[in-house]
């Protein structure tokens, strides 16, 4: 039996998709004054420029390059999503305001919770 090589999605080699995610960066960094604007968000471009680094640098250890490719595809959807109005202020604060109780997993821990 003969194992597959799975072609990428888009970038062949990892410049290629570091190149993209940084062209992603770019543009998300270009957007936030009019994000800011738009969404009428109490902070200021300064917050949301570091918010942006810490969102991308959540995944700078990632080294697959379909996996990057299918991170680069989401982060251009999210931001069609922005520039088009198809999201709503609720959605840009939930990377400030994550859920402050996380929702129990195992069953004691629901039981200990309440949750049925």
């Amino acid at each position: 039996m003969a194992t597959r090589c799975v072609r990428p999605l888009m970038s062949k080699e990892f410049t290629d998709a570091r190149r993209r995610a940084l062209g992603l960066y770019r543009a998300f960094y270009r957007n936030i004054p009019y994000i800011i604007q738009y969404f009428d968000i109490p902070k200021n471009e300064e917050d949301c420029r570091w918010k942006l680094r810490e969102l991308f640098y959540k995944n700078s250890c990632i080294t697959d390059v379909r996996i990057i490719d299918l991170l680069v595809i989401k982060g251009y959807i999210e931001l069609k999503e922005i520039t088009q109005s198809w999201q709503q202020k609720h959605h840009m604060m939930r990377h400030w305001n994550p859920a402050l109780d996380p929702k129990p997993g195992d069953f004691l821990s629901k039981f200990f919770a309440g949750v049925e």
